[in-house]
């Protein structure tokens, strides 16, 4: 953990940081929408598709499959409703969250945190009946690392925390996969381990653009602690570590060539980005296309990753 830099909020100063709401505002079913971050669900429904495809091997049980990404939708949502809660002292800080419907005193900490609870058991209880149990475990462990190791250790005092959180970021894609296949094997491992490394340095790029926001708002984010320097080179070993993995999914039969060459190309230009931001002075700029380009790296190779499936 890092010594130099740590935050400790009051335990009443989330409660105090809450804005009161305009009179005669109120909360609507968008703002409760809002708090599961759905920007987050998408992305992650899509792993979690991804994982169950990859492993049925076109054994499809499409009532499981449903009910599978259901329950994992919900078990994200409780996690981000959590966050939301947790961090609603920190999210008026910053310029991007301040006026969020808790922030703002539009919807109650209280209702919040039933919402969370209610979605919680409710994800839960479908992973544990309908997808097994080592689906229900891994929905578990990433709820609590997100919730508790996450959002109310880690982001509040150390800069692992974006590797640490990335563990819970990488569990829909193999939730997925042992929903379907029952087991926890060498392709379970190589889907989490694409979703977990991909997650520290597509965040970080966002970190660097929005440094300054982040040190206000008393974050301990790597480039805050460590700075933008030091940031770019932590991100080259997560990078060089995704090149061999549609290698290993192609030679353990798990996808097709076309995942090889489109999962190869992907990583190496991120990687060849990386290495260049090293020499670049436009911190932002650099790190604006880092962003843009993480993201549609994700997506692409996802689709991919199912499409491939399907034609092997």
């Amino acid at each position: 953990m890092d010594k130099q830099f740590s935050y400790h909020a009051p335990a009443d100063s989330a409660a105090l940081s809450v804005r009161p709401s305009p009179p005669g505002e109120t909360a609507t079913w968008k703002d409760f929408v809002a708090l599961t971050k759905p920007g987050i669900l998408r992305s992650n429904l899509i792993a979690a598709f991804a994982g169950f495809w990859v492993a049925s091997h076109w054994q499809l049980q499409y009532g499981k499959l449903i009910l599978t990404l259901v329950a994992t939708v919900l078990i994200m949502a409780s996690s981000c409703v959590f966050n939301n809660y947790f961090d609603r002292d920190l999210d008026t800080k910053m310029a991007r969250t301040k006026n969020r419907a808790l922030p703002v005193g539009k919807i109650s900490p209280k209702t919040v945190l039933w919402f969370a609870v209610i979605l919680g058991i409710a994800g839960s209880i479908l992973l544990f009946a309908f997808s097994g149990p080592l689906a229900g475990v891994f929905g578990l462990v990433g709820m609590f690392v997100y919730v508790v190791v996450y959002t109310l250790w880690l982001k509040r005092t150390s800069t692992w925390s974006t590797s640490v959180g990335a563990i819970s970021g990488a569990m829909p894609p193999l939730i997925g996969y042992v929903a379907a296949s029952g087991k926890l094997d060498l392709g379970a491992l190589l889907i989490f381990a694409l979703l977990f490394l991909w997650q520290p340095p597509h965040f970080w790029a966002l970190g660097i653009r929005r440094v300054e926001e982040y040190r206000a708002a008393g974050f301990p984010l790597l480039p805050v602690v460590k700075g933008i320097a030091r940031t770019k080179l932590q991100m080259i070993p997560y990078l060089v570590l995704l090149i061999p993995i549609p290698v290993l999914m192609y030679v353990y039969n798990y996808t097709g060539m076309w995942f090889l060459v489109i999962g190869e190309v992907l990583s190496v230009a991120w990687l060849f980005m990386a290495l260049k931001g090293i020499r670049s002075k436009d911190n932002d700029g650099w790190a604006k296309k880092v962003f843009l380009f993480s993201v549609n790296y994700l997506t692409i190779a996802l689709i991919v990753m199912i499409l491939d499936t399907v034609w092997l």
